[in-house]
């Protein structure tokens, strides 16, 4: 970090009455953020979130084409938020209006990129499940705050104080765009040759229909990053408010099965396919409205769509950057890719898989 970064954290810190707070650095993750717990002279605790403004490329202009959003950069094409700090106020603030259990936000400074948030502790459902705490609980209390958060239709724009971030759609554009980064990173990672103008145009083809009925199914919130690592558990809490959710500042509208994609074929840990069905159940009797057999259907379609964004950009690219760990994740989210692929309405899928990356190039 740089000295001139620093200061501007310490003269925050001041400024907010938090400047003779001990800091602590937080293990981070593969994004920009930076986290440390601020241990104050009390002994009470908070988050220190560090999101420096230009570590990220621009954001998606909620007006702007598609051919505007693709010149700007993948953050605008995908609609993700580049660490918003404005997103993250906004989002953590409509959650707690819902009796969810997002972190307070005590400070924050949006031009900064700095914040200052409840500390809801490091009960990580991972790492209880890793300790052996039982699954199931957790999982059916996850799967309770996506029907809490599904019950409603969300707002075009959330809003806390001053700041404001639009809830734009997660849209057939932004699922093309995470999907095809599987054909840029995948045959680096795996030692392939560039996939073909054939077999590029034959991908787009099959995928195109489940990019369609992601976004003509987009009218829910989307927490967007909802797995075992971004959930704590708080047990002293009741209802869908024991579940403390983390790293929600790339919220969209998005279709009701996206958020549980992520839950329930999690890339950093198993899911049997006994309890992913189990929570899929209990997901369904909660929203009795939606049709079950499509619902499954579109379910297994996007999580395939999402496998192959994971392999792509999140670890093929952060394993070819240096980050070698990423690649124990890999086998699994194969086997996820592969199950979901059996579904007979992505026969074509799997037969473009089977054709264009064979079994020893999937590791």
């Amino acid at each position: 970090m740089s000295s001139e970064r620093e200061a501007v954290k310490a003269e925050f810190l001041q400024r907010q009455g938090f400047g003779a707070a001990k800091r602590t650095p937080l293990a981070g993750d593969a994004s920009t953020r930076a986290y440390e717990r601020l241990t104050l002279p009390s002994g009470a605790s908070l988050i220190f979130m560090d999101q420096p403004p230009a570590a990220e490329s621009a954001v998606c202009p909620p007006q702007a084409t598609p051919a505007e959003r693709l010149a700007l950069g993948y953050n605008a094409a995908s609609r993700l938020a580049a660490g918003s700090v404005a997103a993250f106020v906004a989002t953590a603030d409509f959650l707690r209006e819902r009796g969810l259990s997002a972190p307070e936000v005590l400070a924050y400074d949006v031009e900064a990129g700095l914040a200052v948030l409840e500390d809801l502790g490091d009960d990580l459902f991972a790492t209880l499940i890793a300790s052996g705490q039982a699954e199931r609980p957790l999982y059916e209390a996850a799967v309770d705050v996506q029907a809490t958060l599904q019950a409603s239709p969300p707002p075009q724009v959330l809003r806390a104080g001053g700041a404001a971030w639009p809830l734009l759609t997660y849209d057939a554009l932004a699922l093309k765009v995470g999907t095809d980064t599987f054909l840029e990173w995948w045959p680096k990672f795996a030692g392939l040759a560039a996939f073909s103008t054939d077999a590029v145009a034959e991908w787009d083809a099959l995928w195109a229909p489940v990019w369609e009925r992601g976004e003509a199914g987009a009218a829910v919130f989307c927490h967007r990053d909802y797995h075992a690592q971004n959930l704590l558990w708080l047990g002293e809490r009741r209802g869908p408010a024991r579940v403390g959710l983390l790293d929600f500042q790339d919220a969209l509208r998005a279709h009701p099965a996206w958020d549980l994609t992520h839950l329930l074929q999690d890339a950093r840990r198993d899911v049997s396919p006994e309890l992913e069905a189990a929570m899929l159940d209990r997901f369904l009797a909660a929203r009795p409205e939606l049709e079950r057999e499509a619902f499954l259907a579109d379910y297994r379609a996007l999580a395939a769509s999402n496998a192959a964004r994971i392999l792509g950009r999140v670890f093929a690219r952060q394993a070819l950057l240096g980050r070698r760990q990423y690649e124990a994740y890999m086998p699994r989210t194969w086997r996820y890719l592969e199950r979901n692929l059996e579904d007979p309405a992505l026969a074509g899928l799997k037969a473009w898989f089977g054709a264009h990356v064979p079994a020893e190039a999937r590791r």
